[in-house]
């Protein structure tokens, strides 16, 4: 275990490396100065020219990355363009604000999906699964942008119930800063609940029809114990990985949620420092969503050899 885990964490390197290298790429192949972006249109060339020196706009594309590249091997992501502070601190304050939304949605998606998923599988084709059914079909395919929008009319300013945007803190007002966080939770984890609650259903269908599940039967326990004890332990495996992939799913989405709802996290960030050029910071922030995603990963996979005590991670 502890070799398979040390290996992995050696794949990092080369992951995080693509990473930095493709994102670094496309940010330079798009339209826009980031010096004039900072300054304005109406900026002097004298102006431009001081901005590009003092932040590395003015050397070669290759030697920049080089540059960034040392700088964030020692633990630093470089200095935002438009902020004029260190990245990492940036990132630092927004990233707990993302994880707090992330937090919120996987626990609304599985309190929804599981259930529902279990209850589809031991009561297959009645009006509870054809209901559960058509509600994941309809998850997985509305867009979350749409969803919130559609939240926002309804709830915030229809029925006027809940706030519409802006972050308040969990732990410093746990009633409000819940409050705040409902809708774009909703938002962000209903697809992950749609997805995960088709791939329960369908796997706790699987292994309801193997040996050791009529063997339980025959013995005369009751359906529920069967399907609780026996069968859903087993049942989680494939849907341990759907919610490892998910969640960098939900990071990704992050990016449009925090927008549409206005949140200051890491996801909105990253969308004003692409609006405005700001190299370090998407590159920085890209960085972090990657590493975290692979971690994710990670742990998926030491999960698997405690859910199922035959698969060996050597």
């Amino acid at each position: 275990m502890s070799k398979y885990v040390l290996r992995r964490l050696l794949l990092l390197v080369p992951t995080l490396l693509g990473v930095s290298l493709i994102t670094f790429s496309l940010m330079h192949l798009t339209s826009g100065d980031p010096a004039t972006a900072i300054l304005g249109m109406d900026a002097t060339p004298e102006k431009v020219a001081y901005v590009e020196q003092k932040y590395g706009l003015d050397k070669p594309l290759p030697l920049q990355y080089l540059l960034w590249l040392s700088k964030v091997v020692r633990g630093d992501l470089g200095t935002s363009i438009v902020h004029n502070e260190p990245v990492l601190e940036i990132i630092l304050r927004r990233i707990p604000i993302t994880f707090q939304l992330a937090l919120f949605s996987m626990v609304i998606s599985l309190a929804i999906s599981l259930p529902a998923g279990v209850v589809s599988a031991a009561k297959k084709d009645s009006w509870f699964d054809n209901l559960a059914r058509l509600l994941a079909f309809w998850g997985v395919s509305t867009p979350n942008f749409w969803l919130g929008l559609l939240l926002i009319i309804v709830f915030g300013v229809l029925l006027e119930v809940l706030p519409i945007f802006g972050f308040v803190s969990v732990f410093a007002h746990p009633l409000e800063g819940l409050r705040h966080m409902l809708l774009p939770a909703i938002t962000l984890g209903t697809a992950l609940a749609a997805m995960v609650t088709r791939m329960t259903r369908s796997s706790l269908l699987e292994v309801l029809h193997q040996d050791y599940i009529q063997t339980a039967r025959s013995k005369g326990l009751r359906e529920r114990i069967v399907v609780l004890k026996h069968g859903l332990k087993n049942a989680l495996i494939p849907v341990t990985t759907v919610v490892g992939l998910q969640l960098g799913y939900i990071l990704g989405g992050s990016v449009l949620t925090e927008t549409v709802f206005a949140l200051p996290g890491l996801g909105r960030l990253m969308v004003n420092s692409i609006f405005h050029r700001d190299y370090p910071v998407v590159q920085g922030s890209v960085l972090v969503y990657a590493l975290i995603f692979v971690l994710v990963n990670l742990v998926v996979d030491v999960l698997y050899s405690y859910l199922d005590p035959r698969i060996r991670l050597n």
